[in-house]
Protein backbone atom coordinates (compact mmCIF):
# COMPACT_ATOMS: atom_id res chain seq x y z
CA UNK A 1 0.00 0.00 0.00
CA UNK A 2 2.63 2.47 1.07
CA UNK A 3 5.05 1.30 -1.93
CA UNK A 4 2.75 2.61 -4.70
CA UNK A 5 2.50 5.77 -2.54
CA UNK A 6 5.92 6.28 -2.67
CA UNK A 7 7.32 4.67 -6.04
CA UNK A 8 4.70 7.92 -7.10
CA UNK A 9 5.19 10.77 -4.53
CA UNK A 10 9.30 9.83 -4.22
CA UNK A 11 10.47 7.62 -6.33
CA UNK A 12 13.99 9.25 -5.95
CA UNK A 13 14.26 7.48 -2.47
CA UNK A 14 13.44 3.85 -4.52
CA UNK A 15 16.38 4.94 -6.82
CA UNK A 16 18.98 6.20 -4.35
CA UNK A 17 18.51 2.68 -2.12
CA UNK A 18 19.01 0.56 -4.80
CA UNK A 19 21.86 2.66 -5.99
CA UNK A 20 23.70 2.71 -2.89
CA UNK A 21 22.86 -0.58 -1.99
CA UNK A 22 24.27 -2.09 -4.95
CA UNK A 23 27.61 -0.09 -4.61
CA UNK A 24 28.02 -1.69 -1.18
CA UNK A 25 26.87 1.21 0.84
CA UNK A 26 23.89 -0.11 2.44
CA UNK A 27 23.15 -3.21 4.04
CA UNK A 28 20.19 -5.33 3.76
CA UNK A 29 17.86 -5.49 6.73
CA UNK A 30 17.26 -1.33 6.61
CA UNK A 31 14.88 1.59 6.92
CA UNK A 32 15.96 4.05 4.48
CA UNK A 33 15.71 7.54 5.30
CA UNK A 34 15.32 10.31 2.87
CA UNK A 35 16.51 13.18 5.26
CA UNK A 36 16.07 15.76 2.66
CA UNK A 37 12.14 14.93 2.23
CA UNK A 38 12.09 14.31 6.77
CA UNK A 39 12.84 17.92 6.74
CA UNK A 40 10.23 19.56 4.32
CA UNK A 41 7.75 17.34 5.87
CA UNK A 42 8.95 18.79 9.82
CA UNK A 43 8.82 22.63 8.24
CA UNK A 44 5.19 22.00 6.95
CA UNK A 45 4.34 20.34 10.65
CA UNK A 46 5.63 23.06 11.88
CA UNK A 47 4.60 25.67 9.97
CA UNK A 48 0.90 24.71 9.93
CA UNK A 49 0.72 24.27 14.02
CA UNK A 50 2.54 28.04 14.28
CA UNK A 51 -0.67 30.29 13.80
CA UNK A 52 -2.53 27.75 16.00
CA UNK A 53 -0.33 28.65 18.73
CA UNK A 54 0.14 24.50 18.98
CA UNK A 55 3.36 22.76 20.32
CA UNK A 56 5.29 20.03 18.61
CA UNK A 57 6.71 17.35 20.21
CA UNK A 58 8.44 14.58 17.15
CA UNK A 59 8.01 10.48 18.16
CA UNK A 60 11.32 8.90 16.32
CA UNK A 61 10.26 5.81 17.86
CA UNK A 62 9.60 4.34 14.50
CA UNK A 63 12.70 4.82 12.65
CA UNK A 64 14.90 3.55 15.47
CA UNK A 65 15.51 7.06 17.46
CA UNK A 66 17.51 7.41 14.58
CA UNK A 67 20.05 10.95 15.07
CA UNK A 68 20.45 11.78 11.36
CA UNK A 69 16.46 12.09 11.39
CA UNK A 70 16.39 13.97 15.04
CA UNK A 71 18.54 16.52 13.40
CA UNK A 72 16.57 16.46 9.90
CA UNK A 73 13.21 16.97 11.89
CA UNK A 74 15.47 19.72 13.70
CA UNK A 75 16.70 21.59 10.62
CA UNK A 76 12.47 21.66 9.42
CA UNK A 77 11.83 23.13 13.03
CA UNK A 78 10.26 20.83 15.24
CA UNK A 79 13.11 21.24 18.49
CA UNK A 80 11.70 18.73 20.82
CA UNK A 81 10.92 15.05 20.95
CA UNK A 82 8.25 13.25 22.57
CA UNK A 83 9.84 9.72 24.36
CA UNK A 84 8.31 6.03 24.19
CA UNK A 85 10.52 5.26 27.14
CA UNK A 86 13.21 6.60 28.62
CA UNK A 87 16.58 5.24 26.12
CA UNK A 88 14.29 7.00 23.02
CA UNK A 89 14.92 10.40 25.50
CA UNK A 90 18.28 9.84 25.88
CA UNK A 91 18.99 8.88 22.16
CA UNK A 92 17.03 12.13 20.89
CA UNK A 93 18.49 14.05 23.82
CA UNK A 94 22.19 12.55 22.20
CA UNK A 95 21.21 14.13 18.90
CA UNK A 96 20.54 17.79 20.37
CA UNK A 97 16.52 17.39 20.65
CA UNK A 98 15.05 19.04 23.77
CA UNK A 99 12.69 16.07 25.84
CA UNK A 100 9.43 17.67 25.55
CA UNK A 101 7.40 14.95 26.56
CA UNK A 102 8.28 11.64 28.43
CA UNK A 103 6.26 9.41 30.43
CA UNK A 104 3.27 8.42 27.92
CA UNK A 105 3.06 6.15 26.29
CA UNK A 106 5.26 4.39 28.62
CA UNK A 107 5.19 5.10 32.39
CA UNK A 108 9.01 5.61 34.21
CA UNK A 109 9.92 2.31 35.96
CA UNK A 110 10.92 3.71 39.82
CA UNK A 111 14.71 2.90 39.26
CA UNK A 112 15.38 5.13 36.16
CA UNK A 113 13.39 8.19 37.65
CA UNK A 114 16.21 9.72 38.72
CA UNK A 115 17.85 9.41 35.34
CA UNK A 116 14.57 10.60 33.56
CA UNK A 117 14.90 14.08 36.09
CA UNK A 118 18.18 14.46 35.23
CA UNK A 119 17.25 15.17 31.39
CA UNK A 120 14.81 17.65 32.76
CA UNK A 121 11.58 16.90 30.56
CA UNK A 122 9.09 19.39 29.72
CA UNK A 123 6.17 17.50 30.36
CA UNK A 124 6.27 14.40 32.78
CA UNK A 125 2.55 12.00 32.34
CA UNK A 126 2.16 9.72 35.20
CA UNK A 127 -1.35 7.30 35.17
CA UNK A 128 -1.21 7.28 39.09
CA UNK A 129 -0.50 9.11 42.23
CA UNK A 130 2.12 6.69 43.01
CA UNK A 131 4.31 8.05 39.99
CA UNK A 132 4.00 11.39 40.45
CA UNK A 133 5.15 10.97 43.77
CA UNK A 134 7.84 9.03 42.16
CA UNK A 135 8.07 11.93 39.74
CA UNK A 136 7.90 14.62 42.29
CA UNK A 137 11.12 12.90 44.13
CA UNK A 138 13.57 12.34 41.44
CA UNK A 139 13.16 15.96 40.47
CA UNK A 140 13.25 17.84 44.29
CA UNK A 141 16.74 15.39 44.47
CA UNK A 142 17.34 17.13 40.86
CA UNK A 143 17.01 20.57 42.97
CA UNK A 144 13.94 21.14 40.36
CA UNK A 145 10.23 21.33 39.74
CA UNK A 146 8.73 18.97 37.42
CA UNK A 147 5.74 19.52 35.15
CA UNK A 148 3.33 16.78 35.51
CA UNK A 149 0.39 15.98 32.82
CA UNK A 150 -2.28 13.64 34.01
CA UNK A 151 -3.26 10.64 32.03
CA UNK A 152 -7.35 10.68 32.13
CA UNK A 153 -9.65 7.89 31.01
CA UNK A 154 -13.31 7.93 31.01
CA UNK A 155 -15.40 4.61 30.54
CA UNK A 156 -16.06 5.19 26.68
CA UNK A 157 -12.82 6.19 25.74
CA UNK A 158 -10.77 4.60 23.32
CA UNK A 159 -7.88 2.38 23.82
CA UNK A 160 -5.37 -0.14 21.74
CA UNK A 161 -5.11 -3.04 24.09
CA UNK A 162 -2.60 -2.68 27.03
CA UNK A 163 -2.65 1.20 26.81
CA UNK A 164 -5.19 1.24 29.05
CA UNK A 165 -4.44 3.24 32.38
CA UNK A 166 -4.81 7.12 33.95
CA UNK A 167 -6.46 8.74 36.40
CA UNK A 168 -10.75 8.96 36.32
CA UNK A 169 -11.40 12.03 34.16
CA UNK A 170 -14.44 12.78 36.64
CA UNK A 171 -11.98 13.52 39.65
CA UNK A 172 -9.73 15.78 37.30
CA UNK A 173 -10.17 18.89 39.71
CA UNK A 174 -8.91 16.68 43.33
CA UNK A 175 -6.26 15.16 40.60
CA UNK A 176 -4.74 18.80 39.74
CA UNK A 177 -5.31 19.80 43.50
CA UNK A 178 -3.14 16.43 44.98
CA UNK A 179 -0.69 16.73 42.18
CA UNK A 180 -0.16 20.51 43.17
CA UNK A 181 0.79 19.75 46.46
CA UNK A 182 3.30 17.37 45.90
CA UNK A 183 6.97 18.75 46.99
CA UNK A 184 8.91 18.75 43.38
CA UNK A 185 6.14 18.62 41.08
CA UNK A 186 3.06 21.11 40.00
CA UNK A 187 0.37 19.56 37.97
CA UNK A 188 0.32 21.20 34.26
CA UNK A 189 -2.11 19.62 32.43
CA UNK A 190 -3.71 16.57 30.28
CA UNK A 191 -3.17 13.78 27.98
CA UNK A 192 -4.73 11.02 26.37
CA UNK A 193 -3.90 8.19 23.33
CA UNK A 194 -5.08 8.24 20.95
CA UNK A 195 -7.12 11.75 20.26
CA UNK A 196 -7.31 11.11 16.37
CA UNK A 197 -8.13 7.82 14.47
CA UNK A 198 -8.11 6.82 10.98
CA UNK A 199 -11.70 5.91 10.13
CA UNK A 200 -11.34 3.13 7.34
CA UNK A 201 -14.82 3.36 6.23
CA UNK A 202 -14.60 7.31 5.57
CA UNK A 203 -11.09 7.27 4.67
CA UNK A 204 -10.41 10.36 6.59
CA UNK A 205 -9.47 11.48 10.37
CA UNK A 206 -12.03 11.03 13.17
CA UNK A 207 -11.82 13.03 16.85
CA UNK A 208 -12.10 10.15 19.39
CA UNK A 209 -14.25 9.55 22.62
CA UNK A 210 -11.03 10.27 24.35
CA UNK A 211 -10.59 13.87 22.93
CA UNK A 212 -14.09 14.66 23.66
CA UNK A 213 -13.07 13.28 27.38
CA UNK A 214 -10.00 15.89 27.19
CA UNK A 215 -12.17 18.60 25.99
CA UNK A 216 -14.43 17.97 28.99
CA UNK A 217 -11.59 18.23 31.62
CA UNK A 218 -10.10 20.90 30.31
CA UNK A 219 -13.18 22.95 30.54
CA UNK A 220 -13.88 21.74 34.34
CA UNK A 221 -10.19 22.32 34.99
CA UNK A 222 -11.03 26.14 33.57
CA UNK A 223 -13.96 26.25 35.80
CA UNK A 224 -12.16 25.74 38.88
CA UNK A 225 -10.59 28.83 38.04
CA UNK A 226 -6.84 27.61 36.37
CA UNK A 227 -5.47 28.68 33.37
CA UNK A 228 -2.56 28.07 31.11
CA UNK A 229 -3.79 24.15 31.04
CA UNK A 230 -1.79 21.97 28.93
CA UNK A 231 -3.95 19.59 26.85
CA UNK A 232 -1.62 16.79 24.93
CA UNK A 233 -3.48 15.15 22.11
CA UNK A 234 -1.80 13.15 20.36
CA UNK A 235 -2.73 10.32 17.52
CA UNK A 236 -2.47 10.42 13.55
CA UNK A 237 -0.72 13.81 13.86
CA UNK A 238 -0.42 15.28 10.29
CA UNK A 239 -0.36 19.08 9.35
CA UNK A 240 -3.79 18.28 7.97
CA UNK A 241 -5.08 17.23 10.93
CA UNK A 242 -3.58 20.32 13.12
CA UNK A 243 -6.73 22.55 12.56
CA UNK A 244 -9.04 19.22 14.29
CA UNK A 245 -6.46 19.41 16.74
CA UNK A 246 -7.04 22.86 17.82
CA UNK A 247 -10.33 22.58 17.71
CA UNK A 248 -10.43 20.22 20.33
CA UNK A 249 -8.60 22.88 22.74
CA UNK A 250 -5.19 20.51 21.85
CA UNK A 251 -2.11 22.75 22.56
CA UNK A 252 0.30 20.30 22.33
CA UNK A 253 0.52 17.69 19.60
CA UNK A 254 2.99 15.20 18.20
CA UNK A 255 3.75 14.05 15.13
CA UNK A 256 5.22 10.42 14.21
CA UNK A 257 4.65 9.20 11.09
CA UNK A 258 3.92 12.11 9.35
CA UNK A 259 7.40 12.86 9.57
CA UNK A 260 7.89 9.99 7.03
CA UNK A 261 4.68 10.66 5.52
CA UNK A 262 2.93 7.18 6.56
CA UNK A 263 -0.01 7.86 8.51
CA UNK A 264 -2.71 5.77 7.35
CA UNK A 265 -4.82 8.54 5.73
CA UNK A 266 -1.82 9.05 3.87
CA UNK A 267 -2.21 5.77 2.07
CA UNK A 268 -5.38 7.07 0.58
CA UNK A 269 -4.83 10.77 0.10
CA UNK A 270 -1.90 13.03 -0.66
CA UNK A 271 -0.92 15.16 2.59
CA UNK A 272 1.56 18.08 2.58
CA UNK A 273 3.77 15.54 3.57
CA UNK A 274 5.51 13.11 1.23
CA UNK A 275 6.75 9.39 1.98
CA UNK A 276 9.89 9.41 3.01
CA UNK A 277 11.52 5.78 3.88
CA UNK A 278 11.69 2.24 2.36
CA UNK A 279 12.84 -1.02 3.81
CA UNK A 280 15.37 -2.29 1.64
CA UNK A 281 16.75 -5.81 1.89
CA UNK A 282 17.91 -8.13 -0.87
CA UNK A 283 18.10 -11.85 -1.98
CA UNK A 284 19.59 -13.94 -0.33
CA UNK A 285 18.66 -17.52 -1.64
CA UNK A 286 16.05 -19.48 -4.13
CA UNK A 287 13.88 -22.30 -3.24
CA UNK A 288 11.29 -24.12 -5.12
CA UNK A 289 11.16 -21.17 -7.74
CA UNK A 290 10.80 -18.32 -4.88
CA UNK A 291 13.34 -15.77 -3.80
CA UNK A 292 13.96 -15.37 -0.13
CA UNK A 293 14.92 -12.09 1.25
CA UNK A 294 16.92 -11.36 4.55
CA UNK A 295 14.28 -10.25 7.30
CA UNK A 296 14.92 -8.34 10.77
CA UNK A 297 12.56 -6.08 9.82
CA UNK A 298 9.62 -7.42 8.66
CA UNK A 299 6.79 -5.35 11.20
CA UNK A 300 3.77 -4.18 9.68
CA UNK A 301 2.20 -1.81 11.82
CA UNK A 302 -1.24 -3.01 11.94
CA UNK A 303 -3.26 0.01 11.13
CA UNK A 304 -4.55 -1.85 8.35
CA UNK A 305 -6.44 -5.08 7.56
CA UNK A 306 -4.00 -7.88 5.42
CA UNK A 307 -3.45 -6.40 2.45
CA UNK A 308 -1.36 -8.11 -0.69
CA UNK A 309 2.10 -6.90 -0.43
CA UNK A 310 4.58 -6.26 -3.44
CA UNK A 311 8.28 -5.35 -3.50
CA UNK A 312 10.87 -3.54 -5.74
CA UNK A 313 13.03 -6.15 -6.81
CA UNK A 314 16.68 -5.82 -8.88
CA UNK A 315 19.43 -4.13 -9.45
CA UNK A 316 18.57 -0.68 -11.25
CA UNK A 317 15.82 1.56 -9.21
CA UNK A 318 14.22 2.79 -12.22
CA UNK A 319 14.61 -0.58 -14.29
CA UNK A 320 13.80 -2.61 -11.17
CA UNK A 321 10.19 -4.67 -11.16
CA UNK A 322 7.49 -4.86 -8.97
CA UNK A 323 6.54 -8.38 -7.38
CA UNK A 324 4.61 -10.13 -5.13
CA UNK A 325 6.16 -10.68 -1.44
CA UNK A 326 5.18 -12.57 1.52
CA UNK A 327 6.09 -12.17 4.91
CA UNK A 328 6.65 -15.27 7.56
CA UNK A 329 3.44 -15.62 10.48
CA UNK A 330 3.61 -12.67 13.07
CA UNK A 331 4.28 -15.37 15.48
CA UNK A 332 7.72 -16.63 13.36
CA UNK A 333 11.09 -14.79 13.58
CA UNK A 334 11.14 -12.93 10.13
CA UNK A 335 14.37 -14.58 8.98
CA UNK A 336 13.50 -14.25 5.56
CA UNK A 337 10.59 -12.69 3.67
CA UNK A 338 9.79 -14.52 0.25
CA UNK A 339 9.32 -13.11 -3.06
CA UNK A 340 7.88 -14.54 -6.67
CA UNK A 341 11.08 -14.50 -9.30
CA UNK A 342 14.59 -12.26 -8.42
CA UNK A 343 17.81 -13.29 -8.38
CA UNK A 344 20.71 -13.55 -5.84
CA UNK A 345 22.08 -10.23 -5.04
CA UNK A 346 19.13 -8.69 -6.04
CA UNK A 347 17.77 -5.60 -3.83
CA UNK A 348 14.31 -5.44 -2.65
CA UNK A 349 12.84 -2.66 -1.47
CA UNK A 350 9.13 -2.50 0.45
CA UNK A 351 6.96 0.25 1.78
CA UNK A 352 5.18 -0.10 4.86
CA UNK A 353 4.29 1.26 7.92
CA UNK A 354 7.13 0.91 9.97
CA UNK A 355 7.79 0.19 13.94
CA UNK A 356 11.94 0.19 13.36
CA UNK A 357 12.48 0.19 17.18
CA UNK A 358 10.71 -3.37 17.78
CA UNK A 359 12.59 -4.99 15.24
CA UNK A 360 16.60 -5.91 14.76
CA UNK A 361 17.16 -3.52 11.62
CA UNK A 362 19.67 -0.82 10.47
CA UNK A 363 18.27 2.46 9.91
CA UNK A 364 20.06 4.84 7.36
CA UNK A 365 19.85 8.60 6.61
CA UNK A 366 20.43 9.71 3.14
CA UNK A 367 20.65 13.39 2.48
CA UNK A 368 21.19 14.62 -1.13
CA UNK A 369 18.26 13.03 -2.97
CA UNK A 370 16.83 16.07 -3.79
CA UNK A 371 19.60 17.27 -5.29
CA UNK A 372 20.92 13.96 -6.98
CA UNK A 373 23.45 13.56 -5.06
CA UNK A 374 22.60 10.95 -2.52
CA UNK A 375 25.08 10.66 0.82
CA UNK A 376 24.75 8.21 3.82
CA UNK A 377 24.76 10.18 6.64
CA UNK A 378 25.27 6.93 8.95
CA UNK A 379 24.07 3.53 9.83
CA UNK A 380 22.67 3.20 12.78
CA UNK A 381 20.60 -0.02 14.54
CA UNK A 382 17.31 0.11 15.55
CA UNK A 383 17.79 1.54 19.14
CA UNK A 384 19.68 4.81 17.71
CA UNK A 385 23.38 3.57 18.73
CA UNK A 386 26.43 3.29 16.21
CA UNK A 387 26.92 0.39 14.69
CA UNK A 388 30.08 -1.42 13.38
CA UNK A 389 28.61 -1.35 9.34
CA UNK A 390 30.23 -1.33 7.24
CA UNK A 391 33.20 -3.56 8.67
Amino acid sequence: MFLDLLRRRNPALVDAAVGLHQSAQLPANTYVLDLDTITENARAIAAAASPLGLTVFAMTKQVGRNPDFCRAVLAGGITASVNVDLEDARATSRAGMRIGHLGHLVQIPWAEAAAAAALRPDNWTVFSRDKAVEAARAARRNGHEQRLLARIQAPEDEFYPGHEGGFPAADIGRVADDLDDLDGAAFAGITTFPALLFDHDRRTVRPTRNAQTLAWAADELRGRGRSGIRVNAPGTTSASTLPVLAEIGATQVEPGHALTGTTPWHAVEDLPERPAICYLSEISHRHAGRGYFFGGGLYVDPVFAAYPIRAVVGREGAAATTRAATFPDRTAIDYYGQLDGGAVGDSVVLGFRAQAFVTRAYTAGISGISTGSPRITGIWSAAGAATDWPT
